[in-house]
């Protein structure tokens, strides 16, 4: 028998965050859960003094909840525990998806995946993301879910966003895409995501062959551009198998410790699904890039 401290995020997936982290009570039968709001928690750095060196903690939420977690716990100067793991209880949960977890099984030890994370830069801004940075109509749909939030407490159909987005309210944007010092300039960006993983927007793979392990800690950024509306939207349904990546012409996929995506027009963008509207350029570093 073992005890954890499950740290749960109650706004998690539409505000059931709790109860998806109660499921672990019937897969952990023989352990001692002590289940803690994430809300609750003033500052990490006295939190986690407060418990063992060796006590285990249980991280539930969705990708935001780990991306806001473990900008939190740096922010307060508190180094993350030993024993840290992972339990998705969110809508889209790319990461988990990413590294083929088991939605019905034991949490999964985070130590492999948060110890050289990648950061982005936005308006003067540092920190850290897990998946990916999404910017363009990707952007677009978590600003426009975020409004439609405020106003209803239906579910969120991010897809039908995205169609109406493609079809009349989103316009494609200029650019320049910067990896390594070498500079792309493209026409009508609608979409330019920088990737830690392959999976963003609740499934959506627009880098199928990135690997957040991989040894040299690279990124990947992909870009949709120099298309029309329909042609557009007849082949954004390929992100959720990878086969976009085969239309050359105007699917542009590189891979960089450094990557700046610059928009000549402002267009919102998310980060691990937080939204930061009215963005221009966004700067992406691997952890093994030098200042």
């Amino acid at each position: 028998m073992s005890q954890y401290t499950v740290i749960f995020n109650p706004l998690a997936n539409n505000s059931k965050g709790e109860n998806g982290a109660r499921r672990l009570t019937s897969i952990m039968k023989d352990d001692v859960l002590e289940f803690v709001d994430i809300t609750s928690i003033p500052d990490y750095r006295s939190f986690f003094a407060s418990y063992p060196d060796d006590a285990g903690f249980i991280l539930t939420g969705g990708d935001g909840t780990i991306n806001r977690f473990v900008n939190d716990v740096e922010a307060a100067g508190a180094s993350l525990p030993s024993r840290l793991y992972y339990f998705p209880s969110g809508s889209g949960n790319d990461f988990f998806r990413d590294i083929g977890g088991d939605p019905d099984g034991p949490p999964v030890d985070m130590a492999p995946y948060l110890r050289e994370l990648p950061t982005v830069e936005v308006d003067g801004v540092r920190r850290k993301f897990i998946n990916g940075i999404g910017y363009g109509i990707d952007g677009y749909c978590c600003e426009e879910g975020d409004r439609l939030r405020k106003i209803s407490d239906r579910p969120i159909d991010y897809t039908a966003i995205a169609i109406k987005g493609l079809l009349f309210r989103f316009k494609p944007s200029d650019g320049v895409i910067t990896v390594d010092g070498r500079s792309y300039p493209l026409k009508k960006i609608w979409l330019a995501p920088t990737m830690n993983g392959r999976y963003f927007g609740g499934g959506m793979m627009p880098t199928p062959d990135q690997d957040r392990l991989d040894p040299e800690r690279r990124l990947s950024v992909m870009s949709f551009y120099d298309m029309g509306k329909l042609r557009t939207l007849i082949r954004f349904p390929k992100l959720f198998t990878g086969e976009h990546k085969y239309f050359k012409s105007n699917c542009l996929i590189l891979k960089g410790l450094d990557i700046t995506v610059e928009f000549d027009d402002p267009c919102a963008l998310q980060i691990d699904g937080e939204t930061v509207p009215g963005v221009r350029q966004c700067r992406c570093r691997s952890s093994r890039c030098a200042d």
